[in-house]
């Protein structure tokens, strides 16, 4: 079944050249075009996307409101900003509103339509060079809500690592050479831990880890929470 994909971005040309380039894969298909957040919004929820590329400028609505309305939705649409704004804050907000990922518009197209590939299979776009940096800029390390405290308490110390290895940008196989496990039970490991969390996808769950302090800005972990290998 082909991935369902919406393309959001102001600029006729723009959402046009990418509506043909994903329409011309045989795995992706267009489902709906918007042209600004109000109207991506409720065609999110008349079209069912599993994927919808977000400009962030745009009149009215802007993508990062449209963004964290159309991931609440019940069917829980997957976001991933595409922008010419080469800003960290733009990034971390996206990423905070609920993106699965970021990507600037100047990228190959072989690479956003990997990127689609990969965020409609539930994962989450965390180039190392952008995200990472950028989270640890903006992450503070503001005191957790008291059930976000809890729900840390709850995970296992096998998920706890591997959370520590998710924020630190590793696949999930590199994740099991480290660990010494198949990739599958890296996989199995993620889930449990996203669920506890009740977080969507890896990127949520690299914000959460620095932001809670497991994670330090400069990519340190805090020996005090975190669990030894």
């Amino acid at each position: 079944m082909a991935i369902r994909v919406m393309v959001v971005d102001d600029q006729a040309v723009v959402r046009a050249g990418f509506a043909a380039v994903v329409d011309a894969e045989p795995d992706l298909t267009v489902v709906a075009e918007a042209g600004d957040g109000a109207t991506a919004v409720a065609l999110a929820q008349q079209a069912t996307p599993d994927v919808v590329l977000m400009d962030i400028r745009m009149p009215g609505m802007d993508g990062l409101t449209a963004t964290r309305l159309i991931t609440a939705l019940q069917t829980s649409p997957k976001v991933l900003v595409l922008t010419t704004f080469d800003l960290d804050v733009y990034v971390y907000e996206a990423l905070r509103a609920g993106s699965s990922g970021f990507m600037l518009k100047d990228a190959l197209p072989e690479d956003v339509l990997s990127a689609i590939r990969v965020v409609a299979a539930g994962e989450g776009i965390l180039a190392p060079t952008v995200t990472r940096r950028l989270i640890g800029q903006f992450a503070r390390g503001a005191p957790l809500p008291p059930e976000i405290s809890g729900q840390l308490a709850a995970l296992t110390p096998r998920e706890r690592e591997v959370l520590l290895l998710i924020a630190s940008g590793l696949t999930n196989a590199e994740i099991g050479v480290q660990l010494g496990v198949t990739t599958g039970t890296v996989k199995s490991h993620v889930n449990a831990l996203l669920t506890k969390l009740q977080l969507r996808d890896r990127v949520q769950a690299t914000i959460l880890a620095y932001e809670s302090g497991l994670i330090r800005p400069q990519g340190t972990v805090d020996t005090s929470t975190a669990t030894p290998y």
